[in-house]
């Protein structure tokens, strides 16, 4: 489970270890909360070799090399290390920031365990924040369901011998191709984004049309019983076509595309429609 923390209204690349059930938090963004740096790698490959000659032997023990995000969209391996680790790089980072961040590392690693206890604090969390941005009742109730029918097709994958997180991306990317004529990366330079998350800008039809492919990719997949992942990426595809086939129908019937460059983004004031040519 990748998603993005924030920290002081800045950005933190993070994923969730369903295996140790920790968090791991990608380095350098951290680096450039805390320091502020123009060049947040140098920082940190020059602190690699600081920390190696302070004692700091388990270091690379400590770092993994997890698949997340880049700006571009694309999957980039990342520097990553979980609490304690982080906790012991901190340390030497002269910030003033270090303190604050210290409790906000806390702050993630309880609410984690809250949410592992009682699920539907999780869900009540993510509609506050989506209430707190301003979206509507109607399209936070889509939301909700959009992650729901997400974590039941991703479960469907994990038991049918999915286990790359590259493999799920390459997948969600054959369903989004098939039902919008896009990848998630294409799509989100179509909105402006960057490492925002795409659903979070969606419009209620994208969402509904995305809910689709989805939900028909896990119903093809359970019917054929699919393992593996070629068959997946069939079925994915399959799944994926049933939404695009309903998009481009109802686009016929209205004469507006479905897919907009609209998005959420604060700064972006004034929402357009675009018109089918």
């Amino acid at each position: 489970m990748s998603n993005i923390k924030l920290f002081q209204d800045k950005k933190i690349r993070t994923t969730f270890n369903e295996a140790d059930q920790k968090w791991y938090f990608a380095i350098i963004d951290v680096i450039q909360v805390l320091t502020e740096s123009s060049n947040a790698r140098r920082y940190w490959s020059d602190l690699k070799r600081k920390l190696v000659k302070e004692g700091y032997n388990e270091l690379y023990e400590d770092i993994v090399q997890l698949k997340l995000e880049a700006p571009d969209g694309k999957l980039r391996e990342t520097d990553c290390t979980n609490t304690e680790g982080l906790l012991r790089i901190i340390q030497s980072i002269p910030s003033p920031k270090a303190e604050p961040f210290k409790r906000w590392l806390a702050k993630v690693g309880y609410e984690r365990l809250q949410e592992i206890e009682d699920p539907e604090l999780a869900s009540k969390r993510a509609r506050e924040i989506y209430k707190a941005k301003g979206h509507s009742d109607n399209w936070i109730e889509k939301r909700m369901r959009s992650i729901a029918i997400r974590e039941e097709l991703t479960d469907e994958w994990k038991e049918r011998g999915i286990k790359e997180h590259s493999d799920y991306a390459i997948l969600t990317a054959e369903i989004s191709k098939a039902a919008f004529g896009l990848t998630p990366s294409e799509y989100k330079k179509v909105k402006g984004l960057k490492r925002e998350n795409l659903r979070d800008h969606m419009s209620d039809l994208e969402l509904i049309f995305s809910m689709l492919g989805e939900a028909s990719t896990t119903e093809i997949t359970r019917t054929n019983d699919t393992q593996g992942f070629i068959e997946n990426k069939k079925a994915a595809i399959q799944g994926g076509k049933v939404a695009g086939n309903a998009r481009k129908e109802l686009e016929s019937k209205t004469g507006k595309r479905v897919i907009s460059n609209d998005n959420y983004l604060p700064e972006k004031k004034t929402k357009k429609i675009t018109k089918k040519k």
